[in-house]
């Protein structure tokens, strides 16, 4: 019996070329953004292809991040990284606290107001001053703030999010 690939969940992206030797600019998705360097290895997708590459060092560079590679000493070999998504297993993440979520659980989850009427699915979350907000995709699109009051509950195993949400707004 064969167990079934860990899920992996996004943490950045190459954006691109830093100096001759092969390092690499990043986007980070994680706080704080020095975060994503700490996660070993990467899951690096490269048109589709997905390769798992070590991380050999990494700091802040002004407001970005940069990288060394493993196998990627030159800038030839980093230009074909560039646009490259990289996530990590989820496993990696440190554990949450009760009524605590990562974003990458909550979207594609189903939206159910509590008269039972499905709203649709988070496609993804926006971060606001005030709170977080859900952006969920179903016969229209709705924003509705990820906050005590609104959330009632979360399932993780159902896949489905619980909300005080009148299906009119």
């Amino acid at each position: 019996m064969t167990t079934p690939p860990e899920r992996r969940i996004a943490v950045g992206r190459v954006v691109g070329l830093f100096g001759v030797n092969g390092w690499v600019k990043l986007f980070s998705h994680t706080r704080p953004r020095e975060a994503i360097l700490r996660y070993r290895p990467w899951h690096v997708d490269v048109g589709g292809v997905v390769r798992t590459i070590e991380v050999l060092e990494g700091r802040l560079h002004g407001k970005g991040l940069v990288a060394r590679l493993a196998g990627c000493d030159s800038r030839d070999v980093a230009a074909a990284l560039i646009g490259a998504d990289i996530a990590i297993d989820a496993s990696q993440l440190p554990a949450t606290g009760a009524r605590e979520y990562y974003w990458a659980e909550l979207e594609g989850l189903r939206v159910v107001n509590l008269a039972g009427v499905e709203l649709g699915s988070v496609s993804h979350l926006i971060e606001t001053g005030a709170n977080d907000v859900m952006v969920v995709r179903g016969d229209r699109e709705r924003l509705i703030p990820f906050a005590p009051g609104y959330i009632q509950d979360v399932d993780l195993d159902t896949s489905v999010i619980r909300v005080d949400w009148d299906a009119e707004d």
